[in-house]
C-alpha cells in the first residue's frame, strides 16, 4: 500500500464516531442535539452515564491506535508517516466525513495513538500525560483545562525522551489542533459558565 493509502485508512478508522453511534442505538437519540452538542465521551456521559462515558472513552483510544499496530506488522517504516498516520487518525475523529465533519474534540484519540505510535517511549509519554491530565482535573475541575494541559505537556515530554522531531511536531499539532476545538469551553471557562466536575 501507499502511504497516502496508509493516511486515509488512519483518518477512516479515527473516523468512526463512537459516541454518536452508541447514543443513536441505545438511546434513539442524536448526540449532538443533548447538552454540549459533542460527540465525545464526556458529552455521551451526561446523557447515558459514567460507564457508557468509559466504554467511548476506551473506544476512541483504540480506534486509531490499531491502525498504528497493523501497520507496523505489515513492516510499514518510516518515522514521518506513522506520524502522520497519527495525525490522521485524530483529524478523522475531530472532522469525521459521516457526520459532514462536525465530530469530537480528539482527546482520548490523542492519547490511544501517542499510546501505539512509537512504543515503549510513545506508551510512557502517554501514561505520564495521564497524570498530568488527572492532576490538572483535581486541581482545575474543568475537564477541558486537564484535556488541555496534559495535550500539551506531550511534546515536552517527546523531547525529554529524544523522540524523532516529526513525532514531536505530530503531538504538538494534535494539542493545537485540541485548543481550537476547545475555543468554546475557554469562552464558557472565562464567562465562569463551564461545567465543573463535582459540582451540580
Amino acid at each position: 500500500m501507499t502511504n497516502w493509502m496508509w493516511i486515509l485508512i488512519a483518518y477512516l478508522a479515527g473516523s468512526f464516531p463512537t459516541g454518536y453511534v452508541f447514543v443513536k442505538l441505545f438511546c434513539g437519540e442524536d448526540i449532538r442535539t443533548f447538552g454540549s452538542g459533542n460527540i465525545g465521551a464526556t458529552n455521551v456521559g451526561r446523557r447515558m452515564g459514567k460507564k457508557w462515558a468509559i466504554i467511548v472513552t476506551i473506544i476512541d483510544m483504540i480506534k486509531g491506535g490499531m491502525v498504528l499496530v497493523l501497520a507496523r506488522s505489515m513492516k510499514v517504516e518510516g518515522s514521518s508517516l506513522l506520524a502522520l498516520m497519527a495525525f490522521a487518525s485524530v483529524c478523522g475523529h475531530n472532522f469525521p466525513i459521516w457526520l459532514k465533519g462536525k465530530g469530537g474534540k480528539g482527546v482520548a484519540t490523542t492519547f490511544g495513538v501517542v499510546f501505539f505510535m512509537i512504543p515503549p517511549y510513545s506508551s510512557y509519554a502517554a501514561l505520564a500525560a495521564g497524570i498530568i491530565w488527572y492532576g490538572t482535573l483535581k486541581i482545575s475541575r474543568y475537564v477541558s483545562v486537564a484535556s488541555i494541559a496534559s495535550l500539551f505537556s506531550l511534546p515536552l515530554i517527546f523531547i525529554t525522551l529524544k523522540m524523532d522531531s516529526s513525532h514531536v511536531l505530530a503531538v504538538l499539532s494534535m494539542a493545537f489542533l485540541a485548543l481550537v476545538r476547545h475555543k468554546e469551553n475557554i469562552k464558557r471557562i472565562r464567562s465562569g459558565e463551564e461545567n465543573q466536575v463535582g459540582k451540580k
